[in-house]
């Protein structure tokens, strides 16, 4: 049965268990791909040009952009971070799908640059849960808790908008049933409903 790669991009609010959830899907799936992101903050100790990121100046970065180079990208706390559409195209060239964990805006910027992205929204299996997970981190301060749940009603609504919603209410319940996505719409375009 052949399969047409695809490009998947994971998005969800904060505390929903993104990371945890596309490291499990790696781990089941190690035929797919992640990209490296393109920033034009400095390498730390340790980070390996090409494997790390690949490291830009901000000139480089913004001539990238210019030509229309990255499917997505963004300032952060100072700096540009990016996908590069070479990295995605590649990988697909290869025959590879390729998975992208990114946040909402991101994620609507590849569907204009890569209009045959699947966009997958990750929601917490109530607010409720949500806001236990983020306070049970222990790793932030109210203020910044409560701008993270304000964040994430806003980005739950948002979630409407993409092609598959997963909730995340066990990891390995949600990990099969993003398989399940995946195949679906690698083997047929998911024209097909998901079981």
């Amino acid at each position: 049965m052949s399969t047409t790669p695809r490009l998947f991009v994971i998005s969800g609010p904060a505390g929903v268990g993104k990371g945890t959830l596309v490291s499990r899907i790696r781990e089941l799936r190690p035929d797919l791909d992640e990209t490296v992101s393109a920033t034009t903050r400095p390498p730390r100790p340790g980070e390996v040009e090409g494997v790390s990121y690949h490291y830009l100046s901000d000139a480089e970065f913004a001539r990238r952009v210019a030509a229309g180079e990255f499917l997505e990208h963004a300032d952060v706390h100072g700096h540009s971070y990016g996908t590069l559409r070479s990295e995605v195209e590649s990988r697909i060239a290869r025959g590879r799908s390729v998975i992208l964990e990114i946040d909402y805006q991101g994620a609507f910027q590849v569907r204009q640059a890569f209009p045959a992205a699947v966009l997958v929204f990750i929601e917490p299996p109530s607010f409720e849960e949500l806001e236990r997970r983020l306070r049970g981190r222990g790793t932030e301060d109210e203020e910044h808790i409560e701008l993270r749940l304000k964040n994430a009603r806003h980005e739950i609504e948002i979630g409407e908008q993409y092609d598959v919603r997963v909730v995340n209410d066990e990891v390995e319940r949600a990990a099969q049933e993003l398989l399940e996505v995946m195949a679906k719409y690698e083997k047929d375009g998911g024209s097909q409903p998901c079981l």
